[in-house]
């Protein structure tokens, strides 16, 4: 089991605004890149797809401590960084799939390169000093 380290912030809402402009920017270029008029929300969810991942996520109340159980698989812990507010929490993780030859052909692959980004707001406000983590098996 490995621990992964939490930064306590004042607020999300700089790195919501960063991820927004990365999607705005990606999707405009699609947009651009199409002939004629498109589909602007469908170039916005392209980006968005092809930009960040969303885990998935469980978050419940037991015994009045918030626990999150999020699916990050294939992902070291060390590429795991989490950030955390008294309202919400943020999991960021890198991923990486390549392949080489001397390990045979691939004919087919669905493993993909990114990011995975999500964000959560707490339903109450939290003591974000006494959070702790775990990691094991691709599950925090």
């Amino acid at each position: 089991m490995a621990t992964v380290p939490m930064t306590q912030k004042d607020s999300i809402a700089d790195q919501l605004e960063q991820l927004h402009q990365r999607i705005a920017r990606r999707a405009y270029d699609l947009f651009r890149g199409r002939e004629g008029w498109g589909d602007a929300f469908g170039d916005w969810l392209s980006a968005e797809q092809e930009l960040v991942s969303k885990p998935t996520v469980e978050l419940r109340e037991e015994n009045a401590t918030f626990i999150i159980v999020a699916a990050l698989p294939g992902i070291d812990a060390k590429d795991i960084a989490i950030d955390i507010t008294p309202q919400d929490v943020v999991i960021k993780a890198a991923s990486e799939h390549t392949h080489t030859e001397d390990k045979g052909q691939v004919h087919r692959c669905e493993f993909t390169a990114g990011q995975f980004f999500r964000s959560l707001p707490f339903p109450k406000a939290v003591d974000a000093t006494k959070a702790k983590t775990d990691y094991q098996n691709g599950m925090l």
